[in-house]
């Protein structure tokens, strides 16, 4: 059990930590509530968990081998983390409506291109992988416990944002809080080009 305790450190971390899917949570938690966020929070669990699974099988040596299929990754989480961006900030400006939350699929869908996603789970097959036991088993295990951390994490984003809801019923305070939202959003998608 020792041997999982880094890993379980390091999901807890790269769960925790601010990144597209607790921003993007937070957001939809202080427009939305935390019951409308939950096909977002149950979407990141479903792509999260055969991405991890699938890298400790070896799809991570293929972005080692090529590297532009990781330089396509970043492109591409890029510009859909622009594009929630852009949603979010026309509801700020207040040309639209708020955008919808983000449902189980977009969500689940999003984790293909999540750049922090993919780090995590490359990191995960190469470091944290568990001697003594066989690859489906240990890939499988895994799995598990980065699924078992990262539900409860990304959740609690979600109820932050919930939590400062009350701050937000003023329209022009949900627009600044959007508007600010949107840049940090904008912010991650120009980083992962520097």
């Amino acid at each position: 059990m020792t041997d999982l305790l880094p890993l379980l450190t390091y999901s807890f971390v790269m769960s925790s930590t601010p990144g597209p899917n607790n921003l993007m949570l937070t957001a939809s938690g202080a427009n939305f509530g935390y019951r409308r966020s939950l096909p977002h929070i149950l979407g990141i669990a479903a792509g999260h968990g055969p991405q991890i699974f699938l890298a400790c099988l070896g799809l991570g040596a293929l972005f080692q081998a090529f590297p532009m299929l990781h330089q396509a990754l970043r492109i591409a989480g890029a510009a859909y983390l622009a594009v929630l961006a852009w949603r979010l900030a026309g509801s700020a400006i207040g040309q639209r409506d708020l955008p919808q939350p983000l449902g189980f699929w977009q969500a689940m869908g999003f984790q293909a291109v999540n750049p922090k996603a993919w780090v995590k789970a490359i990191t995960v097959a190469t470091v944290f992988m568990p001697s003594g036991l066989a690859l489906l088993p240990a890939a499988a295990l895994v799995t598990a416990i980065s699924i078992a951390i990262n539900l409860p994490c990304v959740s609690a984003w979600a109820l932050f944002g919930v939590a400062i809801r009350r701050l937000l019923t003023d329209p022009r305070r949900r627009r600044v809080f959007n508007a600010i939202m949107a840049a940090t959003l904008l912010a991650l998608a120009i980083g992962l080009f520097l």
